[in-house]
């Protein structure tokens, strides 16, 4: 549980520090710097995608989870939360009333991009799994290294409304970290590598859309990384052994 606290602490304070230095921040070095960590990362998701052992499997599960999240609308409701997160920080009367529509979508755009990167980042999951398994907190505390100054970057431009996602941060990782000695037997070292592979695809995406380089729907692949290590030991178990 220690990581977990470092983390969603680290993504707490950093979001509190940078909203602080958006007083001094012009909003250019905002934009460049959010290219900057859009970079770092699809980096990180280029890294964790040469890592897949069962690419075709990897793939299916992307697609089948991306069908799944835009029928079920995640990214429409994922939006719907931002907005009442954002409500509640600003008491109702909203820093993005007085701005344009466009302004505003924009913004509730970028929380919910914030949301699935600190809530749904391929490596803080396996990270939890893993501190609840074995007690490494190794992956977790960098995590929360990157955490603080990606919160930072963001919190330029989202305010103090970031630091109500560590809550749910904190939540999401707590529960894995608690089934982790349920979910880990049943794993197979390949099934981790593409599990972390989805993960990175999830992480270029949101990279893009830090950047503002094309808008993925991040929030509908969401559902890729339940399905990618049941599709990941199907493949193995099944269509390998027919190849």
């Amino acid at each position: 549980m220690v990581g977990i606290i470092v983390d969603s602490s680290s993504l707490a304070l950093g979001a509190l520090v940078g909203t602080l230095l958006s007083k001094y921040l012009s909003r250019n070095f905002v934009r460049q710097m959010n290219q900057v960590f859009g970079i770092c990362a699809m980096g990180m998701g280029i890294n964790s995608i040469i890592l897949v052992e069962n690419l075709p499997a990897v793939v299916l599960a992307v697609v089948l989870g991306t069908v799944i999240g835009l029928m079920l609308h995640l990214g429409e409701k994922l939006h719907m939360i931002g907005e009442k997160m954002e409500s509640i920080i600003t008491h109702g009367s909203g820093t993005f009333r007085s701005s344009g529509e466009a302004e505003r979508e924009a913004y509730l755009a970028l929380l919910v991009t914030a949301i699935v990167l600190f809530c749904a980042n391929g490596t803080g999951i396996y990270g939890s799994l893993d501190a609840g398994m074995t007690g490494n907190l190794t992956i977790l505390l960098a995590k929360a290294v990157l955490d603080f100054f990606t919160a930072i970057a963001f919190a330029c431009t989202l305010g103090p409304v970031l630091a109500v996602v560590a809550v749910p941060q904190f939540c999401v990782f707590t529960v894995l970290f608690l089934l982790a000695k349920l979910i880990f037997p049943l794993t197979t070292p390949s099934m981790i590598a593409d599990f972390k592979s989805v993960g990175g695809f999830l992480l270029i995406a949101t990279g893009c859309r830090i950047a503002k380089m094309e808008d993925f729907p991040i929030a509908d692949m969401i559902p890729a990384m339940l399905l990618v290590m049941p599709i990941s030991w199907m493949w193995t178990s099944y269509i390998v052994p027919l190849m």
